[in-house]
C-alpha cells in the first residue's frame, strides 16, 4: 500500500467503498439513455443530427456518458469542484470504451484521426483563477492522448457571464449570446471536424454557441461530447 493512499485514501463517489474514486459497481450504476439528436432533442441513431434538424451552423451531433444522475452527477462535481485528476482519467476511459461499445462507426471514425481535433469549452480567464483548472479541457486533454488526436486552444471566452446553472433554460442563450471568439493564435484554415469538450448538457445553449462560432471559422464538423446530459 502506498503512503500516499494512506494519508489521501480514496472513496468512492458513489457509495463511498475505500480505496477508488469510482468504483466497478457504481460505474455499472451509471444511467443510459438514448442518445438524441442536439437541435430537436428526440432521439436519433448514434447522436447524429437528424437531417431535417440541420444547419450550416448547427452541431453535427451529441455524445454523452450517461444521464446527470448520481453516481455519474457526483463524479462530475468531484472532479469540477475537487480537481481529482485521477476521477478524469477513469471518465475519459468509460467513455472510450463506451464509444467503442456502443457507436463503434462513431468510433473508428474518429479513431482515424486526421480531420478531427479536440476543442474544450473555455472557462473566461476570471473563472479559471477562481477555480484553478479548467475540467472541460482536462477531459480533453485526457482524449488527446488516448486517441492520438491534436488538442486545440481554438476558443475562448471574452466575456465574463453569469454560471449557466443559475439561469432558467430562456435565459441561458441570451446569457451566453456573443460570449465567444475564436483564438488568435490558432486557425481553422484546414477545415477540420470537432469534438467540442463540456461536462454537462443541459439546454446545450453553451455548445450550440461554441458550434456557431468553429462553424463560422471553418470547421467542417462540430460534435458535442459531453461526461452527462
Amino acid at each position: 500500500m502506498r503512503i500516499l493512499d494512506l494519508l489521501f485514501p480514496k472513496f468512492c463517489v458513489g457509495c463511498g467503498k475505500w480505496g477508488t474514486y469510482f468504483c466497478p459497481k457504481c460505474i455499472e450504476d451509471i444511467t443510459q439513455g438514448d442518445l438524441i439528436c442536439p437541435s430537436c432533442e428526440r432521439e436519433a441513431v448514434g447522436g447524429t443530427t437528424h437531417p431535417i434538424c440541420r444547419s450550416k451552423w448547427k452541431l453535427d451531433g451529441l455524445w454523452s456518458l450517461g444521464a446527470y444522475k448520481d453516481p455519474l452527477r457526483k463524479a462530475i462535481q468531484k472532479l469540477k469542484y475537487s480537481y481529482v485528476s485521477e476521477l478524469a482519467e477513469v471518465l475519459t476511459d468509460l467513455m472510450i470504451s463506451y464509444w467503442a461499445r456502443y457507436t463503434p462507426q462513431f468510433f473508428e471514425e474518429i479513431k482515424e484521426g486526421g480531420e478531427w481535433i479536440i476543442v474544450p469549452v473555455p472557462l473566461h480567464l476570471r473563472r479559471q483563477k477562481q477555480r484553478g483548472f479548467n475540467q472541460s479541457a482536462l477531459i480533453g486533454q485526457l482524449l488527446s492522448k488516448k486517441l492520438g488526436l491534436e488538442y486545440v486552444e481554438t476558443l475562448k471566452r471574452i466575456h465574463y457571464t453569469k454560471p449557466q446553472v443559475e439561469l432558467k433554460s430562456w435565459q441561458r442563450k441570451k446569457n451566453i449570446k456573443n460570449a465567444f471568439s475564436l483564438s488568435e493564435h490558432y486557425t481553422l484554415d484546414l477545415k477540420p471536424s470537432i469534438l467540442l469538450i463540456d461536462d454537462v448538457w443541459t439546454t446545450g445553449s453553451t455548445l450550440k454557441e461554441c458550434a456557431y462560432i468553429l462553424k463560422r471559422g471553418g470547421a467542417q464538423k462540430v460534435w458535442a461530447i459531453t461526461l452527462a446530459r
